[in-house]
């Protein structure tokens, strides 16, 4: 059995109530205070997430742009230094490695951010594909460590802690060698929540040193920390997909209705003819909001039921929060949903009617879209 690996906040986590669990092989904090009051602390102040168990894989060469048009979804030839691209790698057939973001620091160098529990997986698919095509490919993951600080006072939070002019900072962009309480860091007005805020990237070693100095920056400001729990629902709420659930190996990027990100008009890429005739030919499923009527959670692989027939199942389902309502997300047969406004979802032993809702169920508040 592989030891679990600890983040470098462990120790701080475990000393002010995170409850840990085991996550992607890691020990990570699924909530402090609650899940419901880290929830709307994002929402409605700020709250700060240790990420350090995301993967960072550095791609650099002459032929870096390449071979990121070759290995991923989103076209990447008109991106221009320190901004940002989310993006899909894809398996021949169209369905998904991974959903990552892409930063640039030149035409020969990028920063891809992948998810925890595919850094393996990813790394070998990479390092497979970068083959022919003369570029480096450096696993930077584990001297990297990561936080987000996310919610509406992120940014005057932040601010107090770095001499960098934030609001200049634009949604999907980045700047590099930042200092941010005294540390060299990477920042990118990036998160996971549907609010505004940051990501911060730094060594490993110095990652508590700005965590630290943010938690008091923000003390009187009512900011939290928060758990891998208000995490899923928080992305969840904002329309933001989770690997495993709404996107995976047997769930391509259109079907989840994730197509922007799916650049069918680039020359080549690994899935392209895949998900060509996928969207010519109409898809098979697709993802659906749903609000449950009656009582219940509607969660992750239950049945979706249409005149007794399953037709689906439910990717992520939860009490949002936000709305405080029972909503869900479910993969349902296309043809079989059109001109439907009502289904079934079999939660245990009962059938619960849910109508359909449209998505994302909460409007992201981010900074600027330029």
């Amino acid at each position: 059995m592989t030891e679990e690996k600890r983040t470098p906040l462990y120790q701080w986590h475990d000393a002010n109530g995170g409850k840990m669990v085991e996550y992607a092989g890691w020990q990570m904090p699924v909530q402090y205070e609650g899940l419901m009051s880290e929830h709307h602390a994002v929402r409605q102040k700020a709250g700060m997430f240790d990420v350090s168990h995301m993967g960072e894989v550095r791609v650099k060469g002459k032929e870096a742009l390449s071979f990121i048009q070759h290995l991923l979804t989103n076209d990447f030839s008109s991106m221009k230094d320190g901004e940002i691209l989310y993006t899909f790698m894809c398996y021949p057939e169209g369905g998904v490695v991974d959903d990552l973001l892409v930063y640039r620091f030149t035409q020969d160098e990028y920063l891809l951010v992948i998810n925890a529990g595919n850094v393996q997986k990813d790394l070998d698919w990479i390092n497979e594909k970068a083959q022919n095509f003369e570029v480096d490919v450096i696993d930077e993951s584990d001297r990297t460590g990561e936080l987000a600080i996310q919610g509406p006072l992120a940014e005057e939070i932040t601010q107090n802690v770095t001499d960098e002019n934030l609001s200049e900072i634009k949604f999907f962009n980045f700047k590099d060698h930042v200092t941010i309480a005294g540390v060299k860091c990477l920042i990118s007005r990036t998160g996971y929540t549907g609010e505004d805020g940051f990501e911060i990237y730094t060594n490993w070693d110095e990652l508590e040193t700005v965590w630290k100095a943010l938690m008091k920056a923000g003390e009187d400001k009512g900011i939290q920390p928060a758990g891998l729990g208000c995490r899923d629902t928080l992305r969840f709420e904002a329309g933001l997909p989770l690997y495993g659930h709404e996107i995976s190996k047997d769930i391509s990027p259109i079907e989840a209705g994730y197509g922007f990100f799916v650049k069918l008009k680039k020359d080549d890429f690994i899935g392209l003819e895949a998900l060509k005739k996928q969207k010519e030919a109409g898809i098979p499923r697709k993802l659906v909001g749903f609000e449950l009527l009656g009582k219940g959670i509607p969660r992750s692989e239950y049945d979706v039921l249409l005149e007794g027939e399953k037709i689906g199942f439910v990717t992520t389902g939860y009490l949002s929060p936000t709305l405080n309502k029972n909503v869900g997300l479910a993969l349902v047969d296309r043809k079989t949903i059109e001109g439907q406004d009502q289904i079934m979802i079999q939660i245990r032993k009962k059938q619960v009617e849910a109508k359909l809702i449209p998505t994302p169920f909460y409007r992201k508040n981010t900074k600027s879209k330029v």
